[in-house]
């Protein structure tokens, strides 16, 4: 039965590149998101394709694939030239930790890989749980500012919000981790920021470093207590703002390596 999944797959985003390389189904991904880090080995091995907005349409129809992965309303232009194209398209929108184990479920059962694919996210799923048990022992949960962009401010996306929430830290702007568009994210004033007076800042910008020395220096920062006790980290986009095994494992524990740090001071 080996022949009723797809064969020649593309990747356009990251997290289901990854996915396919941990259960062992590499070998059907033919292109890839020229963004792909993880694993090390796939921007080796197989042909990049795409960008986030943008892709090499020629470039993926001449690779003849029998399907394409995609991600969200962001690559609905590129999904409609493939579909005209005649190729089949699927794009998902997991925006939250349970949405993120749906997919990345479907996309296990679509390559034949059900069964592999429930142990592993069931392996997840406990960890997660480990990470929560640890994270009720706190005597003091961090308040959190999460920055997704620089400038304009912009607060993270609803994934990375609830895997703070599991590693023992409160989102200062939840109401703005439930609105799915960037745009809908942005902090019109830094002054609002200050206001909610993080314990601690992360910063994951995707395409550029944060730079923890940048933010100390934002002009009324220095009362804020991260700035002030130099609780400002970066964790890489590729850990954690990708919706697939990444932030589930590399990026949640980073999260709660900080917090448990920072709760171990203040607690």
């Amino acid at each position: 039965m080996h022949h009723l999944s797809p064969q020649r797959i593309v990747c356009l985003t990251e997290e289901t590149t990854e996915w396919l390389y941990l259960m062992g189904q590499e070998a059907r991904i033919v292109g890839i998101s020229g963004y792909t880090v993880r694993p090390r080995r796939a921007r080796e091995e197989k042909p990049k394709v795409s960008a986030f907005l943008t892709a090499k349409i020629d470039k993926i129809l001449a690779l003849k694939p029998d399907c394409v992965f995609g991600f969200s309303d962001l690559q609905a232009d590129i999904a409609s030239l493939l579909i005209k194209a005649g190729v089949q398209v699927t794009v998902f929108n997991q925006r939250s930790v349970d949405e993120i184990f749906s997919v990345l479920y479907q996309v296990a059962a679509m390559v034949g890989q059900g069964e592999q694919g429930m142990a592993r996210l069931s392996r997840m799923r406990a960890e997660l749980d480990a990470i929560t048990q640890k994270a009720a022992g706190f005597k003091r949960r961090p308040r959190v500012y999460f920055e997704e962009w620089d400038d304009p401010h912009m607060s993270t996306i609803r994934w990375v919000s609830e895997l703070m929430g599991i590693a023992g830290g409160d989102d200062i702007f939840p109401e703005l981790a439930l609105q799915p568009m960037g745009r809908d994210r942005i902090i019109a004033s830094g002054q609002t920021i200050i206001e909610r007076a993080p314990d601690i800042i992360i910063g994951s910008l995707c395409g550029k470093k944060f730079r923890p020395e940048k933010v100390a220096v934002r002009p009324g920062w220095q009362d804020v207590p991260a700035v002030r006790t130099g609780q400002i980290f970066e964790i890489k986009s590729a850990d954690i703002l990708q919706p697939g095994p990444a932030a589930l494992t590399d990026g949640v524990a980073q999260m709660y390596r900080i917090f448990s740090q920072w709760e171990a001071l203040h607690a």
